[in-house]
């Protein structure tokens, strides 16, 4: 199993490499230890300075919140990736090419109680192995998927040459556009761009206006007097010409 197609909501396939157990393994390693640092620095740091009593509560919670909060913090908060993902080019992502919400964080971080069992991750490697995706049993109940960064996307360059005046092009929408535009939505953005042109005019319209809509949402831009299909435009041209970065 290479790779996994799913359709976005807007019907654009987006081909993924979904992570073997091997590299989840790791990945999930280096969390471990990282959560058990902290934790033992902070049990240390409350024993020298706190009665025992206190020092023993907050050691207690702080490993509560850590054992519980760390993953899902991560992959809610910086797009699916924990330390150990991110050090192995891993994600998190809603099967169907989304980030990951709340619910679905917390649901797949519940069940790792059993995919821990009966020895260290030994129920979610065998998931990993015979599911066609690799996903272990809180992905399946979370609706999820762990999936190989992809390479930086390229183009021929042709929206740089269509696009020359780029209203984009200001060093505020580019900071907007590098942390808040994970890479499938990248990928999404170069497909409609590509396949505009086979669209029926009408169709084009409504789905370029409307993607232009989220974005201008999305990055907090006000509306301006770009069309919904050059705004569309000048933001895939922003994305991917090194130039307009």
């Amino acid at each position: 199993m290479n790779e996994v197609t799913i359709t976005t909501p807007e019907h654009v396939p987006i081909r993924l490499e979904p992570a073997g157990a091997g590299s989840r393994f790791l990945a999930t390693l280096i969390d471990f230890f990282i959560v058990s640092a902290v934790s033992s620095v902070g049990g240390f740091l409350f024993g020298v300075t706190l009665s025992r009593g206190i020092a023993m509560a907050l050691t207690i919670t702080l490993n509560f919140v850590l054992t519980w909060g760390w993953h899902v913090f991560f992959e809610v908060r910086k797009q699916g990736r924990t330390p150990g993902k991110r050090a192995l080019r891993l994600r998190v992502i809603d099967a169907r090419g989304l980030p990951v919400s709340l619910y679905q964080s917390l649901v797949r971080n519940i069940v790792r109680a059993i995919d821990f069992a009966p020895a260290f991750y030994g129920f979610a490697a065998l998931a990993t192995m015979v599911t066609a995706s690799r996903r272990r049993l809180g992905d399946l109940v979370a609706d999820t998927l762990v999936v190989r960064d992809a390479q930086a996307l390229t183009y021929k360059g042709q929206f740089a040459s269509d696009r020359r005046h780029n209203t984009l092009r200001t060093p505020r929408v580019l900071r907007l556009v590098r942390h808040k535009i994970s890479l499938e939505e990248r990928e999404f953005l170069l497909t409609l761009s590509l396949r505009a042109d086979r669209m029926s005019p009408e169709a084009r319209y409504d789905l370029m206006e409307e993607v232009a809509a989220f974005y201008r949402q999305e990055l907090g831009l006000e509306a301006d007097s770009l069309s919904g299909e050059n705004f569309v435009r000048d933001l895939t041209a922003v994305l991917f010409n090194p130039q307009e970065r």
